[in-house]
């Protein structure tokens, strides 16, 4: 194979892709369903029902049990979990995790994967917990990526190679570690250790994490976020360029009574309606699904229309130009979500190298939504504007207007740009018509911005009489500032 993922639409810092594996072409972003070689809630021939064109499973468990491992090695994983699609599976770092150690080396587990017929084969790296020691951190991860040099070096062929970033939750460590591990050319690079973060809401220093490792990989290599199975932060992960996740929590959950939405998860057994429109929900009432004998299987099958569903969703956003609206939106389900979103924006630097110039328009959806890049983009650009003699700015025409030799809109949370534009993306934006104080805050820092880069202009400012923010003090320091009222009544 010769390119292994190809980039189709892009959107923030997520994207549309197709990644090639020897058992077939996977479209991103996904969900990899988690199958547990010993229990299966639903058959995984089934799973391309709900959507799944991929799978994972646990390589260390089927090499445990003499059973499963005869079959494998006899018949192959496919057969072995009955799915004629890509299989990806892990080697047991899992378990290493929770138990501390496992009956195989990395050697063995890498042979095991190859002969199998793995379409994604994991090294057995060092899951490092986040919080502990810098110096342990440190460690664990030499030892990880001694373990990658010897996993590169003995797949070769058609299988593709899954490189672990490691680095618990030190970002350098993080960056560092994807940056040594982009020179070995792995295929699919997973971000471990990071489902502590998740089953504690630490969305912040997820973020973080995920931007920090991202950094230190090529911009076109597939990433996968271990352990990321709930919908509700799909979008916010995408956003920063993951590609590929696992969900075991369709079947958790489902075991433990659990119903799952984008907006987060209900007990069933507090549930009066069926907030849904899936086949499950459809055909069975809350009451129904409550008393139901296969309770537990319609359950299952309920979350994962819903998981598939939200990838479906995050897919037409991309392609429309509105994933950061869809995050915006996700992100406020949760308090802990939302802080999520504040440190996604820290790195807007960041994603504005990523973000297409040119999409679908765009909407203000709250204060967070002045920090995007495309807000950032347009303060980088105000030097490529060049004004002379009496220019007009305003929020809406004005009497007399045509006395100005250049006329401006004012639009928060942007600012001031030529009234040539305000159809143009982004300034053809949907925007309240009363701005909050973020948005009017940039967009006034943005026009002080521009009437100093053009001393050789006559700015006169129309505001509305209500108008207040401090800025305005600046402005007037500037421009000529006037109210609307008074300039109407001349």
């Amino acid at each position: 194979m010769s390119v292994i993922f190809e980039i189709l639409d892009k959107d923030a810092g997520g994207r549309i892709g197709k990644l090639r594996t020897p058992h077939g072409t996977v479209e991103t972003p996904t969900v990899m369903p988690v199958i547990n070689p010993n229990i299966q809630l639903i058959s995984p021939r089934t799973m391309k029902d709900f959507g799944a064109e991929i799978l994972i499973t646990n390589s260390y468990i089927i090499y445990r049990k003499e059973e499963l491992r005869k079959i494998a090695l006899e018949k192959g994983l496919h057969k072995l979990m009955d799915f004629d699609g890509p299989i990806m599976t892990d080697s047991g770092s899992f378990q290493l995790s929770v138990y501390g150690s496992v009956e195989v080396t990395n050697e063995e587990i890498l042979g095991f994967q190859q002969k199998i017929g793995s379409d994604i084969i994991v090294p057995l790296d060092i899951p490092t917990p986040p919080d502990v020691h810098y110096k342990r951190a440190e460690e664990e991860l030499g030892i990880t990526y001694e373990r990658l040099e010897v996993a590169r070096k003995f797949i070769q062929g058609e299988q593709l190679l899954a490189g672990p970033v490691q680095g618990s939750t030190y970002l350098d460590l993080r960056e560092k570690a994807a940056f040594q591990l982009r020179n070995l050319k792995f295929e699919v690079y997973p971000l471990g250790a990071v489902v502590p973060l998740m089953e504690t809401y630490r969305y912040a220093e997820l973020v973080d994490l995920v931007a920090a490792s991202k950094k230190g990989l090529s911009p076109v290599s597939p990433v996968h976020l271990f352990g990321a199975g709930h919908p509700m932060m799909f979008s916010l992960a995408v956003a920063l360029g993951c590609d590929l996740f696992d969900s075991a929590a369709y079947a958790l959950y489902a075991k433990d009574g659990r119903y799952i939405t984008v907006n987060g998860t209900y007990h069933v057994e507090k549930l009066n309606y069926l907030p849904c429109f899936c086949p499950i929900c459809s055909k069975y009432t809350a009451q129904e699904l409550k008393k139901a004998d296969n309770r537990e299987e319609l359950l299952g099958k309920h979350n994962l229309y819903a998981t598939f569903a939200e990838i479906r969703l995050i897919k037409q956003c991309i392609k429309d130009g509105k994933l950061l609206e869809l995050v915006e939106k996700r992100c406020r389900s949760h308090p802990r979500l939302l802080e999520g979103l504040k440190k996604l924006y820290t790195h807007s630097h960041w994603l504005e190298q990523l973000d297409p110039a040119t999409k679908g328009t765009y909407f203000y959806c709250g204060p967070e939504s002045s920090s995007r890049p495309e807000i950032l983009r347009f303060g980088k650009r105000l030097e490529r504007f060049s004004f002379e003699g009496s220019v007009l700015i305003r929020t809406d025409p004005v009497k007399g207007e045509g006395n100005y030799d250049q006329i401006l809109n004012f639009k928060a949370p942007f600012g001031a740009f030529p009234v040539e534009m305000e159809e143009v993306y982004p300034f053809n934006a949907e925007v309240p018509k009363f701005p909050d104080y973020e948005a009017l805050s940039t967009a006034l820092l943005n026009t002080l911005k521009l009437m100093v880069l053009n001393p050789k202009a006559e700015f006169t400012f129309v505001c509305e009489k209500e108008s207040q923010h401090p800025l305005f003090e600046e402005i007037s320091k500037n421009a000529n500032l006037v109210y609307r009222e008074a300039l109407e009544n001349k």
